[in-house]
């Protein structure tokens, strides 16, 4: 092992990709037990390493040194190996974080942190360095919120007041996506969350934050930026920092899902075939897995159980492949008649809203179509489709709306 990755668990991590992107040099994961850190950085057979989760601060003790970075956050998540076999330990998460919040401030057109009461959740190693970064950028009061302790998730009414909350924690994160570490609606003087979370691309905490109409940023940028400064260490040179914004969007476009919606018939699941063939991308079709899941068709589910309960099994299906990276999802028609569907489908994706002439649309085998006139069906459906989706495609030929949907999402 040249270059990697230590951590407890690193199923979900893109740094592989970004390493690759920045300096094209082999980088493996090595996902170490506690009782194994120790042994694994003694035996020495690296050059060098990043650190995440839950080790930022327990490699320290086995630095020879630290770089001023390290040690004004207290965390380390940059180990080199030097000619005489020492250990180097560094912070690049500090100018990380750094970046991801200019880069969100550049995005509204305006600071959000400066003079800020800022809630930072968690305590460990990453809080730490987010708290050194934050007060340099200029934040007014810091609290930090933990399990336990004097300010904690049971007593969060006292910090109300708050304007920027950033979540230090793995709450949210891949595969354990749907849930938040706080209600945002306890915090009527709101303005900007940060998540240093990046997979899925919108966690629950980032889903609130954007439906409150609050400044809001993933961790993407972060994990890109860090992953630039451990490899102008790995390597001993420059790289540019318009990199990181490129990688950003090359690993959005390359993870992201694409999701189909629309009407019953207007060829999501033979566009979605297209696009799967075309991207070399698995097709997940939520019809079919309420099939597998249910034992028999759509119709005869209808039928014996009626509609409630393919209703539940269809939003089972979509939390289950949503969650997912780099998939084409089809979905049903009446996706979108459930609210509590809304916010899987934008967690990781890119929804599209697959449009297609009314009297094109086939009716047979289709249970709610056949049972409802399809205008007026059309009329209730046709507004929850646009306020999901990120653009609208009109499928004249499945060809011709899969090529469109490659030139503007996968080019």
């Amino acid at each position: 092992m040249e270059y990697g990755l230590i951590g407890q668990k690193l199923g979900h991590s893109f740094s592989p990709a970004i390493h690759r992107k920045l300096g094209g040099y082999p980088y493996q994961l090595r996902e170490l037990e506690p009782e194994e850190l120790g042994p694994f950085l003694e035996a020495g057979e690296f050059r060098g390493l990043n650190v995440t989760i839950p080790y930022k601060t327990a490699v320290i003790p086995y630095c020879r040194e630290l770089t001023g970075p390290a040690k004004k956050t207290g965390s380390v998540n940059t180990l080199l190996r030097r000619p005489d076999g020492s250990l180097l330990g560094h912070n690049t998460d500090y100018e990380g974080f750094s970046y991801m919040v200019r880069s969100a401030e550049g995005l509204c057109g305006t600071p959000v942190i400066p003079d800020s009461k800022v809630l930072v959740l968690g305590t460990g190693g990453a809080s730490l360095t987010v708290r050194a970064a934050l007060r340099d950028l200029g934040a007014g009061e810091l609290v930090s919120i933990s399990r336990s302790g004097e300010d904690n998730y049971e007593n969060l009414d006292r910090h109300a007041d708050a304007q920027v909350i950033v979540n230090a924690t793995p709450v949210g994160m891949y595969p354990n996506t749907g849930v938040s570490p706080v209600k945002l609606e306890g915090f009527p003087q709101l303005r900007a969350v940060f998540d240093l979370i990046y997979n899925p691309s919108k966690t629950q905490l980032l889903l609130d934050a954007e439906r409150l109409g609050a400044v809001w940023a993933n961790g993407l940028s972060m994990l890109a930026a860090q992953a630039k400064g451990a490899a102008e260490l790995f390597l001993g040179k420059r790289i540019p920092d318009e990199r990181v914004e490129e990688i950003c969007r090359e690993i959005e476009r390359d993870t992201k899902n694409l999701i189909l919606v629309g009407m019953p018939g207007c060829g999501k699941t033979t566009v979605g075939n297209i696009l799967a063939r075309r991207l070399g991308r698995e097709l997940a079709d939520t019809d079919a897995l309420v099939e597998e899941r249910a034992g028999c068709s759509i119709p005869d589910l209808f039928a014996q159980q009626g509609e409630e309960t393919f209703r539940q099994l269809e939003h089972q299906a979509l939390c289950q492949v949503s969650k997912q990276s780099g998939l084409v999802i089809s979905t049903g028609g009446g996706i979108l008649t459930r609210p509590e569907n809304l916010d899987p489908l934008r967690q990781n994706s890119v929804v599209i809203y697959l449009e297609r002439d009314l009297n094109q649309l086939p009716t047979a085998g289709r249970p709610i179509s056949q049972g409802r006139d399809i205008r007026q069906l059309f009329a209730e459906r046709h507004a929850g489709y646009c306020r999901a989706s990120d653009l609208r495609v009109q499928n004249t030929t499945p060809e011709e709306a899969a090529e469109e949907i490659i030139r503007r999402c996968a080019p």
